[in-house]
Order: C-alpha cells, then structure tokens, then sequence
C-alpha cells in the first residue's frame, strides 16, 4: 500500500493491507462521528484496522470494540498502539452477535455499528432488511437496540432509504467528500441532533 494514500486516509502510515485500506472510514468522517460520543462509553462492533476506534477513543471516555478475525485485530492493535490510545480501548474477539461476547462489557452508554459490507460490485444491492452484511446489518441492530437506545450505524451510499421507514425516530445523515456521496449514518437515542436527513460534506 501507499504510504502517502494510507497517511492521508486515516492520519498516520498505519498498518492496512488492501481489504481494510478500502473498508476503512476516512478519518474525516470518523473524526465527525467521534464528536457525538464525547465522554460516554462506547460499544463497537466490527473494529476493522481500528481507524474509526482511534477517533472513538480519542473522544470517548472508553472504547470496548468487537472483532471477529484475529489478523484484523491485530492490525487495530498495533495501529490503536501507535495512535497511543492502548489503554482507552478494550479489545474483544468473536462474533459481536455472540452473547458470551455481550455479557463482558459491563455498561456501555452507546454504540457504533459498522458492518462489514464486503459484497460489492457493479449487480450487487445493499439491503439493510435482510442484510447479507456480515454480521447481518439489520440483526446486529436490534441486538445493540437491547443494551442502548444510543446508536450511530454506518450504511453503504446505495441502499434504499426506504428501509429505514420502519425504524424509531432517527437522524438520517448523508456524507460526502465533495459531491461524492459516500456513506450514511444514522444516529438514535441521544445521538440524535437533528430529526430528519442531513449533510456532513468535507
């Protein structure tokens, strides 16, 4: 990978190999998520290389982040080390849905979601019911919604926002990096700051 395309990115020449170089959230956008958490507690699920857990952490009083693949998180580690936000964030392995998994954290204020959306290409269609995301992004919801009413979920840019009818009250936020429009997030509980849709564009 470029140095270069890495450090701009995510802010520093963190370990990445392709698939979490292009999964990865920009450190634009998770810097922005980051500041709605500020001193809570905070759940979240799929840490990826931990790009988005660094921003949590900064902002958060602690980080307890949720991975299923070993290699993954090893490379969160050694990039939450480098970030030197180690002891702000506690590491857990196994399925995010796994209820052994849950019962450790003792009590979160809110939580991030952001499943991994791996299946692309140019016939594939992103479903938030019935996800095929891994873990299902519609499943992983409901389980989070019985530990906290406090949720930011990160959305792929081409899913029906049809989907989100059924869903509590929510911000429904659209991100751009110019005109491209690149992610949704949408907050519940007290994340909420506007009802309805909004922008964050960088």
């Amino acid at each position: 990978m470029n140095s270069n395309e890495i450090k701009k990115k995510f802010g520093d020449n963190y370990v990445v190999d392709e698939r979490t170089f292009i999964m990865g959230i920009d450190q634009r956008f998770t810097e922005h998520f980051a500041r709605r958490f500020k001193g809570l507690v905070v759940l979240e699920t799929c840490t990826g290389a931990g790009f988005t857990t660094i921003s949590l952490a900064r902002s958060a009083r602690h980080v307890f982040t949720i991975e299923i693949d070993q290699f993954i998180q090893q490379q969160a580690m050694k990039n939450i080390e480098k970030a030197g936000f180690l002891p702000n964030v506690t590491f857990l392995k196994g399925n995010a849905l796994d209820e052994k998994i849950l019962e450790i954290i003792p009590f979160v204020d809110a939580a991030f979601i952001d499943p991994d959306w791996a299946v692309t290409g140019p016939d594939h269609i992103s479903h938030f019911k019935n996800s095929n995301t891994q873990p299902p992004a519609d499943t992983l919801f409901n389980r989070i919604l019985e530990i906290t009413e406090n949720i930011a979920i990160v959305l792929p840019p081409s899913i029906e926002i049809h989907e989100f009818n059924q869903l509590a009250t929510h911000e429904r936020e659209r991100l751009y990096i110019e005109e491209k429009h690149e992610l949704f997030c949408l907050y519940f509980g007290k994340l909420i700051q506007t009802n309805g849709e909004t922008e964050f564009r960088v």
